[in-house]
């Protein structure tokens, strides 16, 4: 086996004992751990964390190095936003479900209260750059455009108003995440970050 190869699964073992879950604790003589016996040894078993590998990024100049790290920063910074638009959204599809028409309406009123009271100062302190960035991560996180959920929750009129003002400042709520071609780099980053790697 190559040294190297070796070399990073003893890492990873040890690592991955350091992450012990529920059920491998550590006590004042150990850790308890499951194991399985093998030709009368007994053989403790860890779940691994994941461990993503890619090819070294090579960057033709400082520039796109600035912007890759640029980006890096940016998906940290977004990324949770993203997640909890996902959520609220699941959340208030599953609650105004069986909700009628008036109670739907008081309803996505008051969320709508709530979100912009919490989470207002935070979208707020985005920079452009990282606010064209949520743009796409919320279509990656919920499959749907900016521009198509402004237009579900708060009419066509209102989904049109907001891409204008978007477009006066060179945003697209209409963006779409392409995580296989154009946005691949970003998805590299998310994955990574996701795994605790960057």
């Amino acid at each position: 086996m190559n040294t190297k190869v070796k070399i990073l699964l003893t890492v990873l073992l040890f690592l991955g004992a350091l992450d012990m879950s529920a059920e491998q604790q550590r006590t004042p003589g150990g850790y308890i751990c499951t194991y399985v016996i093998e030709d009368g040894d007994t053989v403790p078993c860890f779940d691994l964390p994941v461990f993503y590998v890619y090819p070294p990024m090579e960057f033709k100049n400082k520039s796109q190095e600035k912007f890759y790290w640029k980006t890096v920063r940016d998906v940290k910074k977004t990324l949770p936003m993203a997640r909890i638009v996902s959520y609220t959204l699941n959340k208030a599809d599953r609650d105004i479900s069986t909700m009628s028409k008036d109670d739907q309406k008081k309803y996505l009123k008051s969320l709508e209260k709530e979100v912009k009271q919490k989470y207002e100062p935070q979208v707020r302190d985005l920079t452009f750059g990282q606010g064209k960035m949520l743009i796409k991560l919320i279509d990656r996180e919920t499959n749907m455009t900016s521009y198509e959920l402004i237009k579900m929750y708060r009419g066509g009129f209102m989904a049109t108003v907001y891409q204008g003002i978007a477009r006066l400042f060179g945003a697209n709520l209409k963006d779409e995440y392409d995580g296989k071609d154009k946005d691949k780099i970003v998805e590299r980053v998310i994955t990574l970050v996701q795994a605790g790697q960057l």
